[in-house]
């Protein structure tokens, strides 16, 4: 069989989506947890999932999804790409906020709980807007 009919396949591309958002995850914590050392863990975490984010767009298109809506008009695709990125932003930040301060979590127990919660969200949302037929 070949790579292209496999790539079809939706649990292999969510399979490939998880992967490529273990490496976005990884840059995203390592920048939180070495910028709350400077700044308000807020905005490390804001920008720990900008960086994140540009990894994730960046191995989705060229790794993770065999078809993009919007290849032809790839900064219309990278804009798409980031409103999604806005939105679980907001969860991303909301979910930190209440567990450090709500919850009294460590950062890094808050940050795995807000991923788990991006993560679906990310996953259908881009998929349906930017990685079907």
């Amino acid at each position: 069989m070949s790579i292209t009919r496999r790539i079809r396949n939706p649990a292999l591309e969510f399979g490939r989506y998880f992967v490529v958002s273990l490496i976005a995850l990884a840059v995203d914590v390592s920048m939180l947890m070495a910028m709350a050392r400077f700044m308000h863990y807020l905005w490390a975490a804001s920008l720990g999932f900008v960086l994140g984010a540009i990894t994730s767009y960046w191995l989705a298109i060229r790794w993770a999804f065999r078809h993009r809506r919007l290849a032809a008009y790839p900064r219309a695709e990278f804009l798409a790409y980031s409103l999604v990125g806005i939105l679980s932003l907001g969860i991303n930040n909301l979910v930190i906020f209440v567990a450090v301060e709500y919850l009294a979590l460590a950062l890094l127990a808050s940050k795995a709980v807000a991923a788990g919660a991006t993560f679906a969200f990310n996953f259908g949302v881009r998929k349906f807007v930017l990685f079907r037929k």
